[in-house]
């Protein structure tokens, strides 16, 4: 039986991949930093849930929840670090504890996960770690440059971290999802609390009280669930997995925009060798 440990799972997308691996009869470490707003999870599957108080950003509380996964478990065989908000801001709006706090949340919470569940990866030579990821951090939207760094990071370290684990018999894949109909532009996104009028018709447009997307999102959580766990159990993880029409039409806009790019420039490019 297959255990997984999963982050931020009161709502959204790490509350579905909680529900699919549980119905598929995996044993699951639902966590959130209210352990309450888990409980519900272990109480309907008493033998293969636990739930588990967790902050992403507290050390103690990372060794903690996963010493208890492994009491309980024997081990992590998939972490899904999913943990995480939103955040939007100008460049130069943004409040440096805001963007030190969002940066400790994405890209520092799932090294300080990653680093606690590979120690015994490493010992089975077996184990994936799903790290979530953003469509943002392709198309790098004005008023989300913060939140798309902090997913770029992710993405980054994901790819250094599979060229290292592979020969060891582990994989890590990331995973850009699109606009799904979670809270993440509700109760899950914060912003820059002081805007400058100069970027109004920019960042400004995407600030959270001109967000009218919440609730209309095209993306269906189960199904995203449905396919991570599809992924995971074939034992054939990509790098990147894109979930979402909008995504993968974000993504290969995207790669198009840098290709035209790289063309236009290479002679630029291949002139700066030693002759």
């Amino acid at each position: 039986m297959t255990t997984w440990f999963i982050t931020g799972c009161s709502t959204g997308l790490g509350r579905a991949f909680a529900l699919e691996a549980l119905d598929r009869g995996h044993q699951v470490v639902v966590t959130a930093r209210d352990a309450s707003s888990v409980q519900d999870l272990a109480d309907a599957h008493p033998d293969r849930a636990l739930a588990v108080a967790l902050d992403v950003t507290d050390d103690a509380q990372v060794a903690t929840a996963v010493a208890a996964a492994e009491e309980r478990f024997g081990g992590v065989d998939v972490l899904v670090n999913n943990a995480g908000y939103g955040y939007r801001s100008a460049l130069e709006e943004g409040d440096h504890d805001d963007v030190l706090r969002l940066f400790d949340t994405h890209v520092h919470g799932t090294v300080r996960l990653t680093k606690a569940v590979l120690p015994g990866m490493r010992a089975r030579r077996s184990g994936t770690v799903v790290n979530l990821s953003s469509i943002g951090a392709r198309i790098c939207p004005e008023g989300s440059g913060y939140y798309a760094a902090v997913k770029a990071a992710v993405e980054a370290l994901t790819l250094s971290l599979r060229k290292e684990v592979a020969p060891l018999g582990i994989t890590a894949m990331a995973v850009e999802p699109g606009a799904f109909r979670t809270d993440f532009s509700g109760r899950s996104l914060t912003q820059s609390a002081v805007p400058i009028d100069d970027y109004a018709d920019t960042a400004g447009r995407r600030r959270r009280e001109n967000d009218a997307t919440d609730g209309t999102q095209p993306g269906d959580p189960a199904k995203a669930a449905t396919a991570l766990v599809d992924v995971v159990e074939s034992g054939r993880a990509p790098y990147l997995l894109v979930l979402g029409n909008d995504a993968s039409d974000g993504i290969r806009g995207a790669l198009g925009a840098l290709r035209e790019d790289l063309d236009a420039w290479e002679d630029v490019s291949r002139s700066t060798d030693f002759s």
